[in-house]
């Protein structure tokens, strides 16, 4: 039973945040509207969230994290104004780059085949 509420409540904190971004309720000039969260680690105890993000447009990435993570506090805010949960998770934000790295891999490996 545990795991789904945890699976539940990391849902739902990806719904809040990607809904943050999509409306543009983040207010920071390095945040391209072409982020989204797209997986998060929730702790156990609910204290802690680390959470991947990736973005469309190759050059925003690392600049949207930084603007996340500038917002985290604003965005925990929102978090628990929604969730209405006994505690809010203190939020880390990180660049999600495995589909970078799996096109790395795929050229690689393209390249093996050719010679």
């Amino acid at each position: 039973m545990g795991d789904y509420i945890q699976s539940r409540n990391e849902a739902r904190i990806l719904e809040i945040i990607n809904t943050l971004i999509v409306n543009g309720e983040i207010k920071h000039p390095g945040l391209s509207r072409f982020a989204s969260a797209g997986d998060i680690s929730l702790s156990r105890d609910n204290a802690y969230a680390t959470v991947y993000v990736s973005c469309l447009v190759d050059g925003q990435l690392e600049s949207s994290v930084k603007a996340l993570q500038n917002a985290a506090g604003f965005i925990q805010g929102r978090i628990a104004k929604v969730m209405k949960t006994k505690n809010t998770p203190r939020l880390s934000f990180v660049a999600d780059t495995t589909e970078r790295d799996a096109a790395r891999i795929d050229a690689l490996l393209e390249s093996l085949k050719k010679d």
